[in-house]
């Protein structure tokens, strides 16, 4: 059951030069929601994940995560941006996993688990291996823990990088096209994984061009194009009877 606002994103502006990529987004996701982001590629859909953990730094508009402004502090009318000391402390919060895996290549899988923990929040190996271990045996990679990177399928690293983004004990996870440079039959199982923390209650934000979990797992449906919400709603409703044309002419395409 969704409960409570975690993501509110109120005009949200993002330029690179003279390129206007996002055009003012408004959107909410609420706690415990999958919340799914489709739309050609240049749409900003990718764009506006990273503005979520500000990877990216908004040029107009507010974004919030439980409340909190992303990256920047109000004073009277004036926003004024956070330090970087700052900025990581809010990203502790907020797990992310990109299409491309980014493990460490001369770490262990389980290695690459526990380093966050210990670096950033400062736990002891013990407890950040005990977690560590429990990850990976969640996303069913118990007998690869010791195996490195270079070692393990497109897939297998991709989960890695899931219990990764986990040992962090997030409230919300971002994935940006997770499963967009994986082989078709490795998909499945990091689609999997993902089902697993959806029923979980895991609040997740979604980049994805996999529309069979968009209908089946996810709560909310967007369609951006040209830095717009063209369209929203159910999954299942936006996916089997849109409204926009534009929504209609992208979606003849992927189903």
């Amino acid at each position: 059951m969704t409960g409570e606002l975690m993501v509110k994103a109120e005009g949200v502006h993002k330029s690179y030069g003279a390129a206007h990529i996002l055009r003012g987004i408004d959107l909410e996701v609420r706690s415990g929601e999958v919340f799914c982001l489709v739309g050609p590629s240049g749409s900003g859909k990718s764009t506006f994940l990273r503005c979520i953990n500000h990877l990216e730094r908004i040029d107009g508009g507010r974004l919030s995560v439980d409340g909190q402004l992303v990256g920047y502090r109000q004073h009277g009318d004036k926003l004024y941006e956070l330090r970087d000391r700052e900025v990581a402390a809010q990203r502790r919060d907020i797990g992310m996993v990109f299409q491309r895996f980014n493990l460490f290549p001369h770490m262990t899988a389980l290695a690459n688990v526990m380093e966050a923990p210990i670096q950033v929040k400062g736990e002891t190996k013990a407890v950040a291996r005990e977690r560590a271990e429990r990850l990976l045996d969640r996303v069913g990679l118990r007998d690869r823990m010791g195996n490195y990177p270079s070692q393990l399928s497109g897939g297998q690293q991709q989960r890695v990088a899931i219990a990764r983004a986990l040992a962090m004990e997030p409230k919300l996870m971002l994935f940006d096209e997770p499963t967009s440079a994986l082989d078709p039959e490795l998909v499945g199982d990091v689609l999997d994984v993902m089902r697993d923390l959806a029923e979980s209650g895991m609040t997740m934000i979604v980049v994805t061009h996999e529309m069979g979990f968009a209908r089946e797992v996810g709560d909310s449906l967007v369609f951006m194009d040209g830095g717009v919400v063209v369209e929203s709603g159910h999954p299942r409703e936006v996916l089997t009877n849109p409204q926009h044309d534009r929504t209609k002419a992208f979606l003849s395409k992927v189903l």
